[in-house]
């Protein structure tokens, strides 16, 4: 087998994007997994560099086609876009020219995967704040890769520590509209495409909890309907599809559960509802995973922490894990591909799985 080929795309360049970037690259354990393409400002990255006291053996290029033929296991190479001067982006401040260069980074990797140049895509923490003062319709990763890459098939966005993942069904909208973005369609689909990407990580038997929604589960009712009208019903309609979902469950005791090892994933219905107890249970090796998309996206599950930046206080950990669920998803589906997901022991995994 070839060896995979993982873009590695800085983050914001105000933020403690750079410096994660810089300690990756400095790991053996990342730098010989993969073939390691670097996107960003070099500029930047000497400014990281300088700040975490390391210097990394990655060649620079200015040529995209040159750093993709240069970069090989244990010799990363690095694409200099040349899209962020560091006076135009100082430390810990918001700024649209970081903005510009993180949005200009993931599109291009994205690119990339669209054409098939590389396997897998990790990114340091991006700052949506930054990002939407140059793209103001902008909501997340997961949407603007859909957007981006023009795609029609569904996509998710999950958070993931070493005890469970949690997949979300409304993401990153007003608490207030949640409950009527909620659909029966739309639950199921989420339960499938959790299923999926499940089974793509080398779950074979996939254990999937759905969330309610008010508290007690709505207690029949008495505090709302929605698990009577749509969530109830979304969960019979994916076992009655063969997809291994169980709930609604009331959400203050659902992650007690999974955290047990009661479940491999939990469906969420709304985003602080799974992003405060993972954060919880595991900040400190926290992933988002993006799923759907024409190859396998992670990032640290943190964000961009401006008060820390130049302090070297910044865990390694979570952007360490990102890279390795990246590559282990990857490595899935170039060894196996999606037949021998299907081909997995579990019911769960043998229906068709989205890649």
């Amino acid at each position: 087998m070839s060896a995979l080929r993982l873009a590695l795309v800085m983050g914001d360049a105000a933020g403690i994007g750079p410096e994660l970037f810089v300690r990756l690259l400095d790991r053996p354990e990342v730098r010989e997994r993969a073939a390691i393409l670097g996107i960003g400002d070099a500029r930047v990255l000497a400014r990281a560099t300088e700040q975490a006291g390391l210097r990394p053996a990655v060649r620079v290029e200015r040529e995209l086609e040159v750093a993709l033929a240069r970069a090989a296991p244990g010799r990363p190479a690095f694409w200099d876009r040349a899209d962020c001067d560091p006076a135009d982006c100082p430390p810990g401040r918001v700024s649209a020219a970081a903005g510009r260069a993180a949005l200009g980074g993931y599109r291009a990797a994205l690119d990339l995967a669209r054409t098939g140049r590389i396997d897998a895509i990790t990114f340091t923490p991006f700052n949506k704040q930054a990002i939407r003062l140059v793209h103001p319709s902008y909501e997340d990763e997961a949407v603007e890769a859909v957007e981006h890459l023009g795609l029609e098939t569904p996509s998710a966005e999950f958070n993931v520590i070493a005890a469970f993942w949690n997949a979300r069904v409304t993401s990153h909208v007003p608490l207030k509209d949640v409950a009527g973005l909620l659909s029966i369609e739309r639950i199921v689909e989420r339960i499938a495409t959790t299923r999926d990407a499940l089974c793509a990580a080398g779950i074979a038997r996939p254990r999937i909890a759905v969330a309610a929604l008010n508290p007690h589960a709505g207690e029949g009712g008495a505090f709302g309907s929605e698990e009577i009208e749509v969530i109830g019903p979304a969960v019979e309609r994916a076992r009655a599809l063969g997809l291994p979902a169980e709930g609604p469950y009331p959400a203050d005791t659902v992650f007690v559960r999974a955290k047990a090892g009661a479940f491999d994933a939990v469906v969420s219905m709304y985003h602080d509802q799974g992003q405060i107890a993972i954060k919880l249970l595991g900040f400190e090796s926290g992933v988002t995973v993006l799923w759907g998309l024409p190859v396998p996206v992670t990032t640290p599950a943190h964000g961009t922490a401006f008060d820390i930046v130049g302090t070297a206080k910044a865990s390694l950990g979570p952007s360490l894990e990102a890279v390795r669920i990246a590559l282990a998803m990857a490595e899935g589906r170039t060894r196996a591909g999606v037949a021998a997901v299907r081909a997995a022991t579990s019911p769960g995994c043998m229906q068709s799985v989205r890649s």
